[in-house]
């Protein structure tokens, strides 16, 4: 599909424009299907404050990445990006966020050979940062929510494996992979990190305080030796009500990091 093709199904679809950081990025999404939201933020949030290059993995509308970006004048990001609509859309949103200079895309499914990802660009052993929000609704355990989030979160344990085989081929030496997902696949995700990384470390992420984490942020230094850490689960959310708990609030308004 042609860019100008993406464009004008970009066109076509209801969007909507949601602000980030406390109003700092603005960020066109679908109305519709998958939507960047908190994870996509963390993700962005918990990219180490010394990188200088970063590559996001199923990028998406770009969210995470200009997260990553917003705070780290230094830092240049590649958005790597199957579906051309939301290749597109991600174009548009670093455009409008001021980011172009600094920012690369590339349309390409990330599971293709070497070869292929070589020829667009993606070096080997190359970023200090990668990071990815992989698609999470298995296609054996159910339908995604609404038919046009199929393509996009539905993944298996075999191709999640392949993600991280990805990231670390192009993981520079001493650079980080993080992956962001649900708390029912770290059991693969451990397998997967275990195999290529050292420092491998899990942040549960819980609802409240008392709940079972719903999400699990895992971090995997590329050629390090150091040993598996599981943190502490921390609470997103107050005991009552809907307010974020100060680290949060802080990393959600763009005035604090994900601090490992």
């Amino acid at each position: 599909m042609s860019l100008d093709h993406a464009t004008d199904l970009v066109k076509q679809q209801t969007l909507t424009r949601d602000a980030f950081l406390g109003g700092r990025l603005t960020v066109a999404q679908p109305e519709r299907g998958f939507r960047a939201g908190l994870d996509s933020v963390l993700l962005g949030a918990a990219v180490r404050t010394r990188a200088l290059r970063l590559l996001d993995l199923g990028a998406g509308v770009g969210t995470a990445a200009l997260v990553a970006l917003a705070d780290r004048p230094e830092l240049s990001a590649t958005l790597v990006e199957a579906d051309p609509v939301m290749l597109a859309i991600a174009a548009g949103n670093v455009a409008d966020n001021g980011l172009a200079m600094r920012t690369r895309l590339v349309g390409l499914d990330l599971t293709a050979p070497g070869r292929v990802r070589a020829a667009a660009g993606l070096a080997a052993d190359h970023f200090d940062s990668v990071i990815a929000n992989p698609p999470f609704f298995d296609p054996g355990r159910g339908s995604a929510p609404a038919q046009s989030r199929a393509g996009a979160r539905h993944m298996g344990e075999a191709k999640l494996d392949t993600w991280a085989k990805v990231a670390a081929t192009h993981a520079a030496p001493d650079g980080e992979v993080i992956f962001i997902h649900t708390a029912e696949a770290l059991p693969p995700l451990l397998i997967a990190f275990t195999q290529r990384f050292g420092a491998v470390t899990v942040l549960p992420l819980l609802p409240r305080e008392g709940q079972p984490a719903s999400r699990v942020v895992v971090r995997g230094i590329k050629g390090s030796r150091a040993p598996f850490r599981l943190l502490a689960g921390r609470a997103l959310h107050e005991s009552d009500g809907r307010a974020f708990r100060p680290e949060f609030d802080a990393i959600f308004r763009g005035t604090g990091r994900l601090v490992w």
